[in-house]
């Protein structure tokens, strides 16, 4: 199974970016407060963005990738999509 590469909005309006086999279940323990220490104060969390990434390796390293990006950058991101 690839990997995807996704973006969270969370409640206070930041961005959580993330890497996951399985999104949908990733996101469900986003949402439940088992997902990440940055999500788990920040519910509830709404999905804004997937992008197949391939392999862990080119998924973590698109993560990362993104996590620089300006929040004004991740927002033309997610509009693109």
């Amino acid at each position: 199974m690839d990997w995807t590469v996704y973006i969270l909005e969370c409640a206070d309006g930041s961005y959580y970016t993330g890497i996951a086999k399985d999104v949908e279940a990733r996101l469900h323990a986003h949402q439940t407060g088992r997902g990440a220490k940055y999500t788990r104060t920040r519910r509830p969390v709404t999905l804004m963005y997937t992008e197949p990434a391939g392999e862990q390796g080119d998924a973590m390293r698109r993560e990362l990738a993104i996590k620089r990006m300006r929040k004004a950058d991740k927002a033309r991101l997610i509009a693109k999509d």
